[in-house]
């Protein structure tokens, strides 16, 4: 049996440090800008295996958890990426026998605009064929981003009847294309959900607000939870995070860091989470696990660096016991 199973994208991400570029708001959009038609200057890339499901088998495998991924990468032509990605895993501790791999395509590989700390990501997902492998029993599920060919496949339906025959739990992340296609769409899969975790914008997404709307995070907490999931938490950069669990509402502001860059960063926050839930701790506690681990990452370059294991997250947990939830 496992203690965790991640399902959804692995990606290769190319890092590249922008040093002239502008920020400009465009009609209260915040925009990224860029001389048109010019040679942009920028700093030495950096490439890295990545992806929400892989960052989180990563980061759950350093906390201490048997781990496991289903994930797809390409093996077109003996595609280089594809080797990077599983001997990753690998070397982490991951298991990697459910990674499915499609010769006809190659890897997921995006690129990482990196500017004053904050990453804009031009992405593109491999038309994958998802379907689940015969899992084993999980204590834990984490579902996360998968690529927009999901919605034609039967992922969710088989992913609903693991959870029913296991009674594993889970922790969902929602990526953008779960999101887009919609969130609520999957009632009984919301219903099967322990932990529901998105960030502010992503959350008012899910419940057909606009972003430019002020929202109290209470009601965007209370909207998530009726939606079926037993515990919910909203992530609010660095105003810290948000928890509402039996009838109470809790914040958590941030652990100090270093800012370096911010791949990553939610990712972290969550496998905290759930890594936290895992060893016996209450959601409350389970929050600052992953605010630990969300301020370990955004101190390094990409998703994976800066993810702690065991042994530091005790030491950080115990280096800020002064920051704790508190109901609001």
């Amino acid at each position: 049996m496992f203690d965790l199973i991640s399902v959804g994208d692995s990606v290769v991400d190319t890092f590249i440090p922008l040093t002239d570029a502008k920020i400009l708001n465009d009609g209260g959009e915040v925009v990224l800008a860029l001389r048109y038609g010019d040679k942009i200057p920028v700093g030495p890339s950096t490439s890295l295996v990545a992806g929400n499901a892989c960052n989180n088998a990563v980061g759950s495998s350093r906390l201490k958890l048997k781990t496991a991924i289903y994930t797809h990468v390409g093996n077109q032509s003996d595609d280089q990426d594809d080797f990077r990605i599983i001997n990753k895993l690998k070397r982490e501790r991951v298991d990697t026998r459910f990674i499915t791999e499609d010769p006809g395509l190659p890897s997921n590989h995006h690129i990482v605009l990196d500017f004053k700390g904050e990453r804009t990501i031009l992405i593109y997902h491999q038309p994958w064929q998802y379907k689940l492998p015969d899992l084993e029993f999980s204590k834990w599920v984490y579902f996360t981003s998968l690529g927009p060919t999901f919605a034609q496949s039967n992922l969710i339906a088989e992913l609903i009847n693991y959870l029913e025959r296991t009674n594993a739990k889970m922790l969902y992340n929602p990526g953008t294309f779960q999101i887009k296609l919609g969130v609520k769409k999957n009632a009984r899969l919301l219903s099967l959900t322990e932990v529901f975790i998105v960030n502010k914008e992503e959350a008012k997404l899910i419940l057909g607000f606009k972003d430019s709307e002020k929202m109290e995070v209470k009601k965007l907490l209370a909207g998530l939870l009726d939606l079926g999931p037993r515990r919910v938490i909203v992530t609010d950069g660095g105003e810290g995070s948000y928890g509402y669990e039996g009838g109470s509402f809790f914040h958590l502001g941030v652990f100090p860091a270093k800012l370096v860059e911010m791949t990553g960063s939610g990712d972290a926050y969550a496998t905290g989470v759930l890594a936290g839930l895992f060893h016996g701790e209450g959601i409350k506690d389970a929050m600052r696990w992953g605010a630990a681990n969300g301020a370990a990452v955004v101190e390094h370059i990409g998703p994976q660096v800066g993810l702690l294991t065991y042994d530091v997250m005790l030491e950080k947990l115990k280096e800020n016991y002064k920051i704790v939830v508190r109901e609001i």
